[in-house]
């Protein structure tokens, strides 16, 4: 792994043809606007690219996307965007394993597995990095371009609340306001932060109703298991996105949320509230993440992963 400039990474680009984009299973706002993103940039510079990722991706984003169908081609360049570890390909893990050209990233935890690293921990979104990319790069901004940038920032940083927001957040999501006027970022706001289906809905009052409270109230579980979900009708998809709920009873200092990917098989999501540093707590069980939202997988009963990682977090706390 060679780490690599904002300039190494725009003289990468300019020079790379054919590429595959590669963004991280159960896509979020910012891996999505991210890959979206190159992709644009790329065909405006005339190289073919398209954006692979194991899991559909979500109807909302639905407006991120090109009108253009992806080409098919055998890619000479392979890129990930926001992805930290290999293992969050997920069933594209096989075929792309060892094989990633250049990985631009924001997550402190990544592994290096890629050839050239771009990294930039204290980034909000991997989206605030590729956007000083694109700037290096000197390409003509476009209106789904800047859509993308904007949800990646907006999404990663909980529409501008959270720890991990920069002085860069703001002024970058300034500037493409400024540039593009006439896009409705109200609208945008609306639709990652407002907006929720009747199984959206029914997947947080389950969470909320069934929370557990531990170690003098401290720490908040959450388990969005698959026999929940499926009695009460909510897909468990609509688990993504919530785990931030956990945080919000008073005096909370770590929430936690635990959902079930297939039987006995955990992925963990942790949020702190002020200065836990949950990337470390989830290191220790093969994942990471950013100091105040990070992410693992465990496999067991529901018992035995909920005494493993209130271990870990008393021993954090």
């Amino acid at each position: 792994m060679k780490p690599i400039s904002i300039a190494d990474t725009a003289a990468y680009l300019r020079n790379c043809r054919d590429a595959y984009i590669l963004i991280h299973r159960s896509p979020d706002g910012d891996c999505i606007g991210s890959g979206y993103s190159l992709q644009a940039v790329l065909r405006q510079l005339g190289i073919r690219s398209r954006v692979l990722c194991a899991d559909p991706i979500p109807p909302r984003f639905g407006f991120l996307l090109p009108d253009e169908e992806e080409e098919e081609f055998t890619p000479q360049c392979i890129i990930s965007v926001d992805v930290a570890d290999e293992k969050l390909f997920g069933d594209l893990e096989k075929l792309y394993r060892g094989r990633v050209n250049l990985c631009i990233d924001h997550h402190i935890s990544n592994l290096g597995y890629a050839d050239r690293l771009l990294l930039e921990g204290d980034s909000a979104a991997a989206c605030e990095v590729l956007y000083k990319v694109y700037r290096e790069m000197g390409v003509t901004f476009t209106r789904q371009i800047a859509m993308c940038l904007y949800t990646g920032m907006a999404t990663d940083t909980g529409c501008f609340k959270f720890s991990n927001t920069t002085p860069n957040t703001h002024i970058f999501a300034a500037e493409l306001m400024r540039e593009f006027p006439d896009i409705r970022y109200d609208l945008i706001n609306r639709e990652m932060f407002d907006v929720k289906s009747p199984s959206r809905l029914r997947a947080e009052m389950i969470m909320l109703s069934n929370m557990e409270y531990h170690l003098n109230h401290k720490v908040t579980i959450v388990w969005a298991t698959l026999d929940v979900c499926h009695s009460n009708g909510v897909d468990e998809k609509d688990m993504e996105g919530l785990t931030s709920l956990g945080l919000q009873p008073e005096g909370v200092e770590v929430g936690i949320t635990v959902r079930e990917r297939e039987a006995g098989v955990y992925k963990i999501s942790m949020r702190s509230a002020r200065d836990v540093n949950v990337s470390a707590i989830c290191q220790k069980f093969g994942g990471g993440g950013h100091i105040k939202a990070a992410g693992c997988q465990l496999e067991g009963t529901r018992e035995e992963i909920r005494d493993r990682l209130l271990a870990a977090v008393e021993g954090a706390l």
